[in-house]
């Protein structure tokens, strides 16, 4: 299965004309990709500062959302926080090649504060959500350069109530 991930996953996020940098080894690179998803999950906001880069693109695709830069993300990743204060993210698989790295995750949590959407603010409900989802991220430098999340969030919004089933 990792060989045809590979496989399929084997482009470089690099833009044309630049030179390519060099690799860091795969299990490194899914090392610090992963760090973005456990610092969540622990509510570590320094921790999550310090694997971004500082001009880091967050491209949240559930909501449209684009961000650029490490402050911009971290807010993203606290209005999450504040609406599942005990979210949750399970690293399932992990692939790498180069410096791109996909990531399956298991997003788990109780919605007991204001989630704040691109159609306003849904208030706490108290009901549960596990939904599944993605991130495609880039690694430059030691640091995620790039982030694309890729998230249902109708799954969200049904199983909060929010959205009919």
């Amino acid at each position: 299965m990792t060989v045809l991930w590979r496989q399929i996953f084997s482009w470089n996020s690099k833009k044309k004309g630049e030179p390519m940098s060099k690799t860091m080894p795969e299990q490194e690179v899914i090392k610090i990709a992963r760090e973005n998803v456990e610092a969540f999950t622990a509510g570590d906001w320094q921790r999550l500062k310090a694997a971004l880069a500082s001009d880091v693109i967050y491209d949240e695709i559930g909501t449209n959302r684009r961000l650029q830069g490490a402050d911009q993300m971290l807010e993203a990743y606290k209005a999450w926080k504040q609406a599942i204060p005990d979210g949750k993210g399970t690293i399932t698989h992990a692939f790498a090649s180069s410096n791109a790295v996909l990531i399956e995750v298991t997003w788990t949590g109780k919605h007991t504060g204001p989630l704040v959407g691109p159609n306003g603010t849904i208030p706490a409900t108290g009901k549960l959500w596990n939904v599944q989802g993605a991130q495609v991220i880039t690694v430059e430098g030691g640091k995620i350069r790039e982030l694309h999340q890729y998230f249902d969030l109708l799954t969200i919004l049904q199983q909060i109530g929010a959205a009919p089933k």
